[in-house]
């Protein structure tokens, strides 16, 4: 969706194509499922003719370019599970013609765009990748909720089969956004996109154990986070939490771990980032069980527990891997009544878990657990109402709000 404003408000007609009807309906429609193109804009695109929607295939034949922007989950075996992007690559290929740029945008390991997706394009047309027709890889480079990097201003990264397929591809973005960045290789891109958030799944392992270390040592790790940031060089701030969230950081590493075993590699520090990040949501679980013990003489089994927020990150309804969603799981199995205030989540259903939001009264609760950091909750007014507080998200501490019924990650 962001992709197809960019490229419709550079005046380019853009069709959207999904197996949902629903969602086709939705779109045709003027009516957005998502916070980074609002209804608004969708509806002034879709009525100047620049954005339409389709659950046919038939409508690529006449496209000049094909961009494949689909999931590419992990297995219940922790595995990639490329056959949602597999099987679209199947129904484009009866429709490829001479001409056509083929672009996989999909998070995937090095080698799926020459290896997986080349050789069914070029079976199911009888065409030739780099001859007959163009092809490349560029990643998707988005953060939901974010303002000031849109897809616009975001550079876009393009790696071709060949030299042909990566000039097309680069002239296609950069008829709609600001910077293209050209690599040698469809692999190339695909392990730039893998580097970007291995690089935050780690720094957030490290930032993550940190934290149960100062717990243990008596130190406050968001003190030691926001004094570390003030050094101007050689520092990037990451913030400790539940876990990790997203479709991303949390299934990024794994497609690399996976593909480097290929080539009878171990990924150690990878897949221990991994580990420690996966582990997080029972730390906090014991978290919640301190303070309840300590701070209100209770166990965490028939307590009533109010989770706040179950979005993966602030002011966005996106719920895919929220550890906020493991947390409730496992506070449940612990004996706890739980409930969930999200203001972008009316309800979810997520790994048996089945719950609806309810209206925010915190004094109801033996203990709220701030999962989620939403800025329209009023935090200070949360302290005096709550009768106690779990903060996983130092959303009380960046008020520099101090108080003994307050926990603290």
């Amino acid at each position: 969706m962001p992709l197809a404003e960019v490229f419709a408000a550079a005046g380019k007609r853009v069709v959207l194509v999904d197996v949902s009807v629903e969602r086709v309906a939705s779109i045709n429609g003027g009516v957005s499922y998502i916070e980074d193109v609002s209804s608004e804009r969708l509806k002034r695109l879709v009525g100047d003719g620049l954005v339409v929607a389709s659950s046919d295939y038939e409508v690529l034949r006449d496209a000049d370019a094909i961009l494949i922007a689909l999931p590419t989950p992990l297995s219940r075996q922790r595995e990639p599970d490329l056959s949602i992007v597999l099987g679209a690559t199947r129904e484009i290929a009866t429709r490829l013609r001479r001409g056509h740029l083929v672009v996989l945008e999909s998070t995937t390991y090095p080698g799926t765009t020459r290896d997986d997706v080349r050789p069914l394009l070029e079976a199911g047309s009888g065409l030739v990748a780099g001859e007959d027709f163009y092809l490349a890889f560029s990643p998707e480079r988005v953060d939901p909720g974010r303002l000031d990097f849109t897809t616009k201003n975001v550079p876009k990264v393009v790696g071709g089969v060949n030299e042909a397929s990566t000039e097309a591809a680069a002239a296609l973005y950069g008829a709609a956004v600001d910077t293209v960045h050209r690599v040698s290789s469809p692999e190339a891109a695909e392990l730039t996109k893998l580097l970007e958030n291995i690089f935050r799944s780690v720094n957030i392992a490290l930032v993550n154990e940190l934290a149960q270390l100062c717990d243990r040592m008596g130190i406050d790790v968001w003190e030691v986070v926001e004094a570390a940031a003030t050094k101007p060089f050689g520092f990037m701030p990451f913030q400790p939490g539940p876990g990790l969230g997203g479709h991303c950081i949390p299934i990024d590493p794994f497609y690399l771990t996976w593909k480097a075993r290929e080539y009878d590699f171990t990924t150690e520090f990878i897949e221990l980032a991994g580990k420690v990040n996966a582990d997080m949501p029972y730390y906090c679980r014991s978290r919640v069980s301190q303070a309840l013990n300590h701070g209100a003489g209770l166990s965490l089994k028939g307590s009533r527990i109010l989770v706040l927020g179950v979005a993966y990150k602030a002011d966005i309804s996106d719920m895919r891997e929220s550890p906020a969603v493991k947390l409730i799981g496992l506070l449940q199995n612990a004996g706890a009544e739980v409930a969930y205030h999200d203001p972008h989540v009316p309800s979810f259903a997520e790994h048996g878990i089945s719950l609806h939001s309810v209206p925010f009264e915190p004094a109801a609760y033996d203990a709220v657990v701030i999962a989620t950091a939403h800025k329209a909750i009023d935090y200070p007014q949360l302290v005096q109402d709550a009768n106690l507080i779990v903060d996983l998200r130092n959303a009380i501490g960046r008020h520099g709000i101090t108080n003994p019924k307050v926990w603290k990650l």
